[in-house]
């Protein structure tokens, strides 16, 4: 039986990759350790992967690759939120799956096996019982996003996680359309959970790796030199979250820093002091 296989290294995935047959289906799963759904992705993709006979060259390959630690990888896939799922053949993306639905997981990774190099597999993987958690907590990915992923948290100077923002498909999520009062009201209850989803929250232009803007990357500079750990949220990658984030906070402009869901401002109101402050408060590494 096929396993998950944890990449360590962006040596170890090149070769990985290299190595492959261009029949077999590469199955990449994008997930960060205090993300809770990414718990869930794990138990799912290894019980699929179970089911797949250790054909040579095999149908498919699982691999599992920590978002954070591996941050030129993630972002060369342009991960924007954990759990994420990458299937490739052939060095070609066939297809992403955000968030950690089962029945989605399982569709796509069953079509995409089955579509080439599926001779000797012993028919089609059965249905899995795992089902996506439902949990409120949106640790530093939000669990919550229309596609774009959840909010990491990043410990200064060692690890950035390439753009994480919520996902549609984890609990806290909302609708992709915005018209309408019920769709505000639903967006209301999504921004709200995600200035939650770390202790600290930071909504910038980019990424911490590679901020998009002067102010932003001066504050992940503050954050970083005070060793404070947060999650953050590339509103570039969600107009939603971008536009409805200002009337949201009554702020129009960004960076915004958030600490406990509270708004403390842009770069010209966070201090170093106050960060030094708010590292006492069971924030830092």
């Amino acid at each position: 039986m096929s396993g998950l296989t944890e990449i360590t290294s962006e040596a170890e995935f090149n070769s990985t990759l290299s190595s492959a047959s261009p029949s077999t289906l590469l199955v990449l799963s994008f997930h960060a350790p205090w993300a809770a759904p990414c718990a869930q992705m794990k138990t799912i993709l290894t019980t699929l992967a179970s089911t797949y006979p250790p054909n040579d060259p095999p149908t498919a390959t699982f691999l599992s690759i920590n978002a954070e630690d591996l941050p030129e990888i993630s972002e060369s896939y342009d991960v924007t939120a954990v759990p994420f799922l990458v299937l490739l053949r052939d060095g070609k993306t066939l297809e992403t799956v955000s968030g950690s639905d089962a029945t989605k997981v399982r569709d796509a990774v069953e079509r995409h096996a089955s579509s080439k190099g599926n001779a000797g597999k012993a028919g089609i993987p059965p249905m899995l019982s795992a089902t996506p958690r439902t949990t409120n907590g949106v640790v530093p990915h939000s669990t919550a996003s229309n596609g774009h992923l959840p909010a990491t948290a990043v410990s200064s100077g060692t690890k950035d996680l390439s753009g994480y923002a919520p996902t549609a498909n984890d609990p806290p999520s909302a609708p992709t359309t915005t018209s309408g009062a019920a769709s505000k009201e639903e967006l209301h209850s999504r921004l709200t959970n995600l200035v939650k989803a770390a202790p600290v929250m930071l909504f910038m232009k980019g990424t911490p790796s590679a901020p998009q803007c002067g102010f932003s990357r001066q504050l992940v500079s503050i954050l970083r030199e005070n060793g404070v750990k947060y999650g953050f949220f590339n509103i570039l990658a969600d107009d939603e979250v971008r536009q409805g984030l200002k009337e949201f906070a009554d702020w129009p402009t960004f960076p915004q820093l958030w600490i406990d869901g509270d708004l403390v401002g842009g770069l010209d109101i966070v201090s170093r002091a106050s960060l030094l402050q708010m590292n006492k408060g069971n924030v830092s590494g």
